[in-house]
């Protein structure tokens, strides 16, 4: 029964992909199935035609793209005009990925994704879906004190914009290792009045020493815990890690509550597409 619990969980399922992996990948179809919405994360230092020329070759190939906008890298509104501008003329982009991004010093004006979403550029483009950022562990940049304050304040403002206007949104979530921290997350924040549907991180199959280097870059907390415990299990230190333990435990959480607000999975590729798309045939 778990097994079709997961293959329900699992359907219509995201990925995120760097603009070096696309260009390492001359048929995406490949790997990805056909109708996967593909995030590109927008990396600091990426030149936008970079990111432009991903989306075009995406698209080309018959998938829905999302590009990340990362506030902090975003100089100001001429810049940000000319980003949508450029992704929608020239690779049919019609969503964005709306975050802060992890930059500490803000290149110009904006520095959150509630800022990109007052500059009303995208609803004037015409943009289908505005997605956003979540955090199942919270974010000390955000809230320094370890509190979920002013992310709980900002979600909140945000599902008011989305009761107003005709927005397509969704929370896209930082990646988790523990089922318990993701499912007492998205009821708290569901308790609190935010009834955004969320698309859930999970961190493919990859190596353990991966895992732990990009959850430290990305500040993953409580769920951190999970890779070293395994880490000190010396039978599984050597075996890549994968995603099915979480998976199944929110599948199984989802079958027995079905208003529970994760919609769907959103997959960050850390040990490499192929890697993702052999998990996911498997299951």
């Amino acid at each position: 029964m778990s097994k079709n619990l997961l293959k329900n969980f699992l359907n219509n399922f995201s990925i995120e992909v760097t603009p070096r992996a696309v260009a390492k990948i001359e048929n995406l179809h490949e790997l990805i199935p056909s109708g996967t919405l593909v995030y590109i994360a927008h990396i600091e230092g990426t030149p936008i035609e970079e990111m432009v020329k991903t989306a075009k070759k995406i698209n080309e190939q018959g998938y829905a793209t999302m590009p990340h906008f990362p506030a902090r890298i975003i100089k100001d509104k001429k810049t940000l005009k000319d980003w949508i501008s450029k992704y929608q003329n020239e690779a049919n982009v019609k969503g964005a990925l709306l975050l802060g991004g992890g930059v500490n010093k803000p290149y110009g004006e904006y520095d959150s994704s509630i800022q990109l979403i007052e500059s009303e550029l995208f609803d004037l483009a015409g943009f289908e879906k505005l997605y956003i950022a979540g955090h199942p562990e919270g974010n000390k940049d955000i809230d320094p004190d370890g509190s979920t304050k002013n992310i709980d304040q900002a979600l909140l403002w945000k599902n008011e914009y989305n009761n107003r206007t005709d927005a397509d949104m969704a929370i896209t979530t930082q990646f988790c290792f523990d089922s318990k921290t993701v499912i007492n997350w998205a009821n708290d924040i569901k308790n609190k009045g935010v009834d955004i549907p969320i698309h859930i991180g999970i961190a493919g199959p990859a190596k353990l020493q991966t895992l732990l280097r990009y959850s430290i870059e990305c500040g993953v907390g409580a769920s951190i815990k999970i890779l070293q415990k395994r880490a000190l299990d010396l039978t599984k230190l050597l075996l890549p890690y994968k995603p099915t333990k979480i998976l199944d435990e929110l599948a199984i959480y989802k079958f027995n509550n079905p208003d529970f607000n994760i919609e769907k999975v959103h997959f960050f590729p850390l040990g490499g597409v192929k890697q993702v798309s052999k998990f996911v045939q498997e299951h």
